[in-house]
């Protein structure tokens, strides 16, 4: 079967559970805790996926990396996870259960990158400004790259509006060498 249809109907099930008791963004952010673990210490695939360690064991170290001190139903569902032997798929079934819960809840995520940083009153404005192009809640990121020399990158869903100095001598410089 399928690894993502396996962790898709895994996570469904995880959101349908943490709705009806009220807990789906407490698990939310316990499944991001989760993810950014397996984003940021690769090794935790690998050891997860070590036949020689206990499933115990392992499942110490998922409840770890997840933050710690979790839900009962997060607890709930690792120990199903384990006892299926589906902890290999686990880093996808998080990634599912985040994409889930962001449409259910109409969330976008947006990012801003800029060449200074930018004071919390420009972040607010550029943040409504998504949101009230999405209509949703937009979790929202900035970013300092100075590369981009001046300007501003906009991101969210599909849009991408590029507003730096760099992009504009770009195309001032392709257009100079046609």
């Amino acid at each position: 079967m399928d690894l993502g249809v396996i962790s898709v109907r895994y996570a469904r099930a995880l959101l349908k559970s943490a709705t009806r008791l009220k807990q789906e963004a407490e698990v939310y952010k316990e499944m991001q805790i989760l993810l950014q673990s397996y984003l940021q210490v690769p090794q935790l695939r690998f050891t997860i996926d070590n036949p020689m360690l206990s499933k115990d064991k392992k499942q110490m170290l998922v409840e770890t990396a997840a933050g710690g001190n979790l839900s009962e139903l997060t607890r709930r569902f690792l120990q199903l996870v384990f006892k299926e032997g589906r902890e290999s798929t686990l880093q996808l079934m998080a990634a599912s259960y985040i994409t889930l819960y962001r449409k259910q809840n109409n969330i976008t995520r947006g990012k801003l990158i800029t060449a200074v940083a930018v004071s919390p009153e420009t972040e607010a404005k550029m943040k409504q400004k998504v949101e009230s192009n999405t209509h949703g809640t937009v979790e929202f990121n900035t970013e300092v790259d100075p590369d981009i020399i001046g300007g501003f990158i906009l991101e969210y869903d599909t849009y991408r509006m590029d507003a730096s100095v760099k992009s504009k001598l770009n195309s001032i410089l392709n257009t100079l060498r046609k």
